[in-house]
C-alpha cells in the first residue's frame, strides 16, 4: 500500500439544472448528510494532505459548506472537466504528491477504491493515469475504456465521439482519474477541445500521455453503485434508498432487529447498540444515539437525541435536539421531548411535552403534563425531582422546581417552586348547583321547539 502523500480534487462547478433548485445540487443530503461531505467524509479516511473543491455556479453556497475543511477554486467560465481541473493548480503548485480526482455528485465512492487508485500508480509498470472504470447493466451514454487484457488503456473515448465498434465495449468511465501531480497539470495543459462539444475533457489526459509513449492504467470496480452520478431529483432518490437499504443490512447484521426494515429510515451518524429493536415506520434524524436493548416502538421520530441502555420510546413520540433518556426511562404515544432529560427509570407515558426540563429518577410524568418553558421571549427550565409525581393535565410554568418525593395534583397549574416531599393542588374550588343542568336542557329544548334557536 502506497504512504505517499495525496491530495483530492473534487469538481463541483456545474449548474445542475436539472435538479430544479436553489440548492447546490451536491448539497442535497442523502441520509440527512449533503452528498458533497458523503465524498468528503470517504477521502478524509484516508488523510489528503490538501482537498480543493472546484465551483462555478453556486459556489457562494460550496465555499460556505466546505469552509474550513477544503481550499476552493473558481471555474468561470465553463469549458470541460479537463478545464475544471486546472483551476486546482494554483492551489497545487507546490504539492509533488499524487492527485485524486472526484466528482461532487458522486458520493458513494468507497475509500478502499481510492486507496486502489492510487496504489496503482506506483506498481511496477508506473501508468501515467490511473482512470477508474465500471461495467453497467446499460451503458447509457458513458464514455468508453479500450483497455488490454492487462488493464493497460489503449483509448479513452466519450460515448458521443465513439464509433460503433468502440460503443460495443462495456467496459465504461467512471470520470474518477489519479495522477501523480507532477505530470497531471503538463498532460492537461496540452488537452485539446478538437471534439463535438468542443470541451476540454479530462480523459483525453489518458490520449495525450499515450502519445508521448506512457502507459496508462484502468482499475475496475465491481461495485457499479458507487459510481453512479445523482443530476436529478429521481436519481436523488434512488440514492437516497440504495443507503437506506445498505444502512438496514448493516443495522442488522450488528445486532439490531429491524421489524419491517423497508419502513425505517436512518441518518449518516445513527448508532444503534446491539439487541435494539425497531418498529415499523421509524425515522432517525441526524445525531441520534440509541444504547444496547432500547426499544423503540412505531411511527416515532428522533433527533439529535440519546435513548438509554433499555429506555422504551414511542409509540408516536418525538425526541427532538437535546433530548436524553437515561436507563430505563420510557416515553409512550404522543410524547415530546426537547432539550430535557429523564433520569433512569422515569416515564412519561402519554400526551406530554417536556421542553428544557430535568426530570430526576423513578419519576412520573402523567397524561396531559406540559413544561410551559416559554414566555414569548425566552426559554426557562423546569426541574422536576426523584420519584415525584405529577398528575395528569398538570402546566408546570417554568422556571420552577418541583422536589423529590413531590406530589402535584392532576389538573394543577404550578408557577411557585413545591417542595421536598409536598404536596400541591392549584385548582378553583369545586361549585355544585344541584338541578342547575335539568333546568337548562328543559330551557334549551323549549327554545328549541318555539324555533328561537
Amino acid at each position: 500500500m502506497s504512504t505517499r502523500e495525496f491530495a483530492a480534487v473534487i469538481l463541483a462547478a456545474g449548474k445542475g439544472t436539472r435538479m430544479k433548485s436553489d440548492l447546490h445540487k451536491v448539497l442535497h443530503p442523502i441520509g440527512g448528510r449533503a452528498m458533497l461531505h458523503h465524498l468528503m467524509a470517504s477521502v478524509d479516511e484516508l488523510g489528503p494532505s490538501r482537498t480543493v473543491v472546484v465551483v462555478g455556479s453556486g459556489r457562494e453556497q460550496i465555499e460556505g459548506a466546505v469552509s474550513g475543511r477544503a481550499a476552493t477554486a473558481l471555474q468561470e467560465p465553463q469549458l470541460g472537466t479537463g478545464h475544471a481541473v486546472q483551476q486546482a493548480e494554483a492551489d497545487l503548485a507546490d504539492f509533488s504528491g499524487d492527485v485524486l480526482i472526484l466528482y461532487g455528485d458522486v458520493p458513494f465512492v468507497r475509500p478502499a477504491t481510492m486507496r486502489r487508485m492510487l496504489d496503482r500508480l506506483h506498481e511496477d509498470d508506473a501508468p501515467a493515469v490511473v482512470v477508474l472504470g465500471f461495467e453497467p447493466d446499460d451503458t447509457l451514454q458513458y464514455g468508453r475504456v479500450i483497455a488490454g487484457a492487462d488493464g493497460t488503456i489503449e483509448k479513452m473515448v466519450e460515448h458521443k465521439d465513439a464509433n460503433e465498434a468502440e460503443r460495443a465495449c462495456r467496459l465504461c468511465n467512471s470520470g474518477l482519474m489519479a495522477a501523480r501531480g507532477a505530470d497531471l497539470f503538463d498532460l492537461l495543459a496540452r488537452v485539446g477541445n478538437d471534439n463535438a462539444a468542443g470541451e476540454y475533457y479530462l480523459v483525453d489526459a489518458v490520449n495525450v500521455a499515450r502519445a508521448d509513449g506512457r502507459k496508462s492504467a484502468v482499475v475496475v470496480t465491481d461495485h457499479a453503485a458507487e459510481v453512479a452520478g445523482i443530476n436529478s431529483r429521481g436519481e436523488l432518490a434512488e440514492a437516497e434508498a440504495q443507503w437506506q437499504a445498505f444502512r438496514r443490512e448493516e443495522a442488522m447484521a450488528e445486532g439490531v432487529s429491524l421489524r419491517a426494515p423497508e419502513t425505517v429510515f436512518f441518518s449518516y451518524d445513527t448508532k444503534l447498540g446491539r439487541d435494539v429493536t425497531v418498529d415499523q415506520n421509524v425515522v432517525f434524524g441526524p445525531g441520534v444515539t440509541v444504547a444496547d436493548g432500547a426499544h423503540i416502538r412505531a411511527f416515532s421520530h428522533l433527533e439529535g437525541a440519546s435513548v438509554g441502555e433499555g429506555c422504551e420510546v414511542g409509540p408516536f413520540a418525538r425526541l427532538r435536539p437535546g433530548a436524553v433518556m437515561e436507563k430505563g426511562a420510557r416515553v409512550g404515544n404522543f410524547v415530546e421531548m426537547k432539550k430535557a432529560v429523564l433520569g433512569e427509570g422515569a416515564k412519561a407515558n402519554h400526551l406530554t411535552y417536556l421542553g428544557d426540563a430535568e426530570v430526576g429518577a423513578g419519576a412520573n410524568i402523567g397524561a396531559g403534563t406540559i413544561t410551559c418553558n416559554y414566555d414569548g421571549y425566552f426559554k426557562h427550565r423546569t426541574v422536576i425531582g426523584p420519584r415525584a409525581f405529577i398528575g395528569s393535565n398538570s402546566a408546570l410554568i417554568a422556571p420552577v422546581r418541583i422536589g423529590a418525593d413531590a406530589i402535584v395534583a392532576a389538573g394543577s397549574a404550578v408557577s411557585r417552586d413545591v417542595g421536598d416531599g409536598e404536596l400541591r393542588m392549584v385548582r378553583a374550588d369545586q361549585l355544585v348547583k344541584p338541578g342547575w343542568a335539568d333546568r337548562f336542557h328543559d330551557a334549551m329544548k323549549k327554545k328549541k321547539a318555539a324555533g328561537k334557536g
